[in-house]
């Protein structure tokens, strides 16, 4: 029996593991931030080993990419159209929604 190729997430795992030591040299919150991008590929997984495209790094900066399409997808609609304020504090002034609160993917990449 011959071998089978390595699942798309395989490789991710591998390439991410490549990127360890770049990693590794930035500041405390860059490392945030990277880690972010590759669960952005981790996101469209599926749909990227659906792909087998021959060079797994065009297919995960796409991803990375898309997802980050996304968010600024949100961020215009909660800029353009803003939802009323929901809360209120003592001094009557009123809370707005965090950035956080808007790039926040709380149903996976489905969306």
């Amino acid at each position: 029996m011959g071998r089978t190729n390595p699942t798309y997430r395989d490789t991710l795992r591998h390439l991410e593991d490549d990127w360890q030591p770049y990693r590794r040299a930035l500041r405390h919150r860059d490392q945030e931030r990277f880690d972010a991008l590759w669960g952005y590929t981790r996101d469209y997984a599926d749909a990227a080993g659906y792909l087998s495209h021959p060079d797994p790094s065009v297919v995960m900066l796409f991803s990375i990419c898309l997802a980050q399409q996304r968010q600024l997808d949100r961020l215009l609609e909660a800029v353009e159209h803003p939802d009323p304020p929901t809360a209120s504090t003592d001094d009557g002034a009123r809370e707005r929604p965090t950035v956080a609160s808007l790039t926040e993917d709380t149903n996976g990449a489905d969306n």
